[in-house]
Parts: C-alpha cells; sequence; structure tokens
C-alpha cells in the first residue's frame, strides 16, 4: 500500500509537470506537491474505495484496470521505436545479474505476491466451485506473468541500466503518449490500493477483535481510516520506490512466499526436519532465508552508500532527443515545403492529423 501512494505520487506530479509547461508557478505550487496530491488521492479515492465492506463491488474497476494495463503495455511498445536508437546501452547492461540479484527475487516476489487476497477473492464468486476458482487463479498468475515480461523486457530494453523502479520515471515530461499512460498507470494502482486495504483490515479484525463476527459500521470506519492514514504517512516520507519494493520483496513477500509455506508443510507433515519428504521444503525454506537477510543487508548497504533516486528530475537523455526531434521536424519541414511548393499547393494540416503526427 505504500507503494502504491509511492507511485501515484510520483506518477500525477510529473503530469502536473507536463500540463505546467514552461509556466513554473503550476509546478511549484501545492499541485506539483507529491505530498498534497498523495493526501488527495486519499481523501477522494483511495478511502472512499476502500470503505467497502465487500471486496465483489471492486470487480467492475478491476475490469477497468486490465483495460488501462494493456493500453500501458501498448504505449511503451511503441516508445520502445523511439528510444531503444537514440539512449545508448550502459556499460554491461546485458549481462545476466549482478549483486543486486537477491534484491530483484524479493521484488518478483512481491509482483506475484496473491496468497492473502485469496480467501477473500474466493469468498466472492458467486459460485465458488474448484474448477471455476481454478480458472481464476490460473488466468489471473498467467496474465500477471505476461504483462510483468512484456513490460519488464520493453522497459528495460529501452533504457537498460537507466531503469528506474518506476518504469514512468524514465519517459519524458512533454511525451504525450506516455503522459497519457502516466494518467493510466495512476487510475490503475488507486483501482487495486482497495485490494490490499481489504486483506490488511481483515487482518487486524481476526486479531484484534476474534470473537465479533462483524465488525460494526464506526469500528469499520476505524479501523479503515487508521490503515489509510497510516499508509499515506510513510508513503509521504519517501519518494524512492525501488527502495520500498526491494525492503517489501526482502522483508514481507520472501517470507509469504518461500519460508511460511514450506514451514508449514514441514509442520503439518508432523516428521523429522530433515526426513526425505522434507527435502524439498527444507531448500525452499533456505533459499528464502538467504533471500530475505541478503537482500536486507544489500538494501541497507544502498542507503548507507547515499543511493537514490531520480523522482522529478528529468533524464537527460531527454534534452538530446529533444535536440534530435527539433532538428528532425525541421528538415522535415524544409521538404514538405519544397514538396507542397513543387506540387503548388499550401495549407496546414488538419488538429487531428496534427495531434496524432505529435505523439509517433
Amino acid at each position: 500500500m505504500v507503494s502504491y501512494n509511492v507511485i501515484i505520487g510520483d506518477t500525477i506530479t510529473k503530469v502536473i509537470l507536463w500540463i505546467g509547461g514552461e509556466n513554473s508557478t503550476l509546478v511549484h505550487s501545492v499541485l506539483g506537491n507529491r505530498q498534497f496530491i498523495i493526501l488527495v488521492v486519499t481523501l477522494l479515492v483511495t478511502l472512499p474505495l476502500s470503505l467497502y465492506k465487500n471486496i465483489a463491488k471492486l470487480g467492475k474497476w478491476a475490469f477497468l484496470s486490465i483495460l488501462l494495463i494493456l493500453f500501458i503495455m501498448v504505449a511503451s511498445i511503441i516508445r520502445l521505436g523511439t528510444y531503444i536508437g537514440e539512449i545508448p546501452p550502459t556499460d554491461d547492461a546485458w549481462q545476466f545479474a549482478n549483486y543486486n540479484l537477491t534484491q530483484a527475487i524479493g521484488i518478483m516476489a512481491f509482483a506475484y505476491m496473491c496468497h492473502h487476497n485469496t480467501f477473500l477473492i474466493h469468498s466472492s464468486l458467486e459460485n465458488p466451485t474448484q474448477k471455476r476458482w481454478g480458472f481464476v487463479t490460473h488466468f489471473s498468475v498467467m496474465f500477471a506473468m505476461a504483462m510483468c515480461l512484456i513490460l519488464g523486457i520493453v522497459g528495460y530494453a529501452s533504457f537498460t541500466g537507466n531503469t528506474q523502479g518506476d518504469l514512468m520515471e524514465n519517459y519524458c515530461s512533454d511525451d504525450i503518449l506516455m503522459n497519457i499512460a502516466r494518467v493510466s498507470f495512476a487510475i490503475t494502482i488507486m483501482l487495486t490500493y482497495p485490494v490490499e486495504c481489504f486483506v490488511t483490515r481483515e487482518v487486524v479484525e481476526n486479531a484484534v477483535f476474534p470473537t465479533n463476527p462483524e465488525a460494526p459500521m464506526w469500528r469499520h470506519i476505524t479501523v479503515t481510516s487508521t490503515i489509510v492514514g497510516l499508509t499515506a504517512a510513510v508513503s509521504m516520507a519517501t519518494d524512492c520506490l525501488g527502495i520500498v519494493l526491494e525492503l517489501n520483496g526482502v522483508l514481507a513477500a520472501a517470507p509469504l512466499a518461500y519460508i511460511i509455506p514450506a514451514a508449514c508443510v514441514m509442520r503439518l507433515r508432523q516428521e523429522a526436519v530433515f526426513s526425505r519428504r522434507n527435502i524439498g521444503p527444507f531448500l525452499l525454506m533456505s533459499f528464502g532465508i538467504l533471500v530475505a537477510v541478503a537482500g536486507f543487508i544489500m538494501a541497507v548497504i544502498n542507503l548507507a552508500e547515499g543511493s537514490s533516486c531520480s523522482h522529478g528530475k528529468e533524464p537527460g537523455y531527454c534534452r538530446a532527443l529533444d535536440m534530435n526531434a527539433t532538428q528532425l521536424a525541421q528538415e522535415r519541414d524544409k521538404i514538405e515545403h519544397k514538396r507542397k511548393l513543387a506540387l503548388g499547393i499550401g495549407g496546414d494540416k488538419p488538429p487531428f492529423v496534427a495531434f496524432v503526427d505529435s505523439i509517433f
């Protein structure tokens, strides 16, 4: 939930920068402040959606999120053709792995971390048969895998070592197509946030009020508001999505994905820890412990060395791309002007054609 708020703050402020353009008054106003944006979105969007009691009511918003994700994917693929030839790859850009491998594994585990949602989603199905549940889980995970692969490969191929934790931070602020994609991304995150809040609220209710079958409205509002308020406060304190994802991955996702399931299996079998049947679960649990410990140490080292994000800063290659685009436009205008003179025609492009040209 903290990472979602960080993305919302980073993404919308980038769009404000685009809307403001040369008008520095708007950029430096309260609308350009990420903390203010997080607060407004929390009060007007994520908190009201999180106050739902039934997760099934978020179904129509989930479909909209899928459509927006597909649009973001298409926009990133279109922009791959722009950046892959213009931005030189960084040194050792295509080596298989480096010392941050454990943090990457934690982030990937976090990306697929849906275990905590299963009970709520299963109970929201109209006819929760094993067949329907199997279709929902397999389709969802396969769709997530396809989107992660496509966006990850396209994003890294475009920017190599310059790739930020939030891919949208890599695109130039005056890119119309990617600014539309930023707005779509922000809306997707806003609609995903309540699902995580549902789970957190359920855990708090079961841990603190285990004997009450259903929370009264006042307690429901209080618990939800407290959860949303605390996550908003934490997210306002950092603008670095990378470190948030790393810590989430190594401290939360790795135990949930690798350590706890393996430990539960060994416990339920009630056999010796090093028995033959427990070899697989024991190796999985050991792998999870290694990822969690090593990833946490590397994240702390990166923080101690002053590793930081570049939120709000225009990437250096954007200036070079602007110069190249200006030169190309000038040459194209000269050629077009000569062609019109040769054909004896004139006039400007229709507005729609000019808009499409500005995007592509």
